[in-house]
């Protein structure tokens, strides 16, 4: 097998379904960049708006979908809900692109087969704790390659900034069909990244901003005073709470969260201060509090993979949580590392199942919050 497949082999396997801007220090950035960062030239993909996204195949989910609908996915055992919530949720799906670096885009091409098929996937995962808080809308974007979350400047920048620009387009699609009533909004990793400058340059300090449940910017980090004041929405700190803001990213024990805080300092706030050394934001899903703790007990049920998805299972008290302190400070911790696939990043570092590990919390904690914001 000659050097460069097998390194290709292995980094995948490494950031397969992982859509986070941070290289990880012990398997080396320069390896990851050698073969995960498109050499190819940048031209910026065809520009959509928010009329292109009154088209249903724009939509991976939306309410029309019917049985082609990935959001309405739910594992074995559990019945749809007697009564559906009726907010509307937005939900942007993390980065699924990862083609080979010699042949890759620095966008995903909106009908790229494989992409697309890892995306819906995604969605039935992870949107579908939200199915029954309302209808669920979850766009199709081109999405910037993993790779351009190796490198910053340039023609990463260029590639994250038209991902976002679809993504804006279709979050205000998404309000054109929606104009009154309560909406959820919820994302993981480089869609929880574009969400965060959605809050910022499309809900706060506007009439939207009194509509919204909570906003789960789930597997990207939020820094309490570099991003959260920019943002228009407080952070959660109480399980009933409604109009504020989730965050978390899962590690097992011992964590070694070094490579994401290093990124992390690299990166500037949404208020344009730098992150470097800030908090930030841990909200656990187990108790819908920060900087909080609960054992396995609290969990409700992670979706524990199966050889397929017919074949995944809920499975009650799998995993506990606490927010850490001193260097994990702003990582959720789940103690030993639990069997959920191949997955695992470098660290112990669970980013790829932020939504398995706590589905069956997630679902309720957004049925609570919508209770909460009905009776406000």
């Amino acid at each position: 097998m000659p050097a460069r497949r097998f390194l290709y082999i292995v980094a995948g396997l490494i950031v397969l379904t992982l859509g986070s801007a941070f290289a990880y220090r012990m398997w080396g950035q320069h390896m990851l960049a050698a073969v995960m960062v498109p050499n190819t030239a940048y031209r910026a993909p065809p520009a959509l708006t928010a009329q292109d996204y009154a088209r249903a195949d724009l939509w991976i989910a939306r309410p029309d979908k019917g049985a082609e609908n990935p959001a309405l996915w739910l594992p074995p055992k559990v019945s749809p809900p007697a009564n559906t919530g009726n907010a509307a949720i937005f939900f942007v799906h993390p980065t699924s692109y990862l083609a080979p670096f010699n042949t890759a885009k620095w966008n995903a091409p909106i009908d790229d087969r494989d992409s697309q098929a890892m995306a819906s996937r995604f969605i039935a995962s992870q949107a579908s704790a939200f199915s029954a808080a309302g209808a669920i809308w979850a766009p199709r974007y081109q999405q910037a390659h993993f790779g351009a979350f190796l490198r910053s400047g340039g023609n990463a920048d260029k590639a994250i900034n038209a991902a976002y620009r679809d993504v804006a387009a279709a979050f205000a699609a998404f309000l054109a069909a929606n104009p009154d009533g309560p909406i959820i909004l919820a994302g993981h990793s480089q869609g929880s990244m574009h969400l965060m400058r959605i809050l910022k340059e499309q809900v706060a300090g506007k009439p939207v901003a009194r509509r919204i449940v909570a906003a789960y910017i789930v597997g990207w980090p939020v820094s309490l005073t570099a991003d959260l004041p920019a943002l228009g929405l407080p952070a959660c700190t109480g399980p009933d709470q409604s109009g504020c803001i989730l965050s978390w990213q899962s590690f097992a024990e011992p964590a070694e969260p070094s490579a994401i805080l290093d990124g992390y300092a690299r990166y500037p706030g949404m208020t344009g201060a730098t992150r470097r050394g800030t908090p930030m934001l841990c909200v656990n899903p187990l108790t819908g509090t920060p900087d909080s703790a609960a054992d396995k007990t609290a969990n409700l049920g992670t979706l524990a993979p199966g050889s397929s998805e017919d074949e995944s299972q809920l499975v009650a008290k799998a995993v506990p949580a606490r927010c850490g302190t001193g260097k994990q400070a702003g990582f959720l911790l789940i103690g030993e590392p639990p069997q959920m696939g191949p997955y695992t990043l470098p660290g112990n570092n669970y980013h790829v199942y932020d939504y398995a590990l706590f589905w069956a919390n997630v679902r309720l904690d957004a049925e609570r919050r919508l209770a909460a914001f009905l009776r406000r």
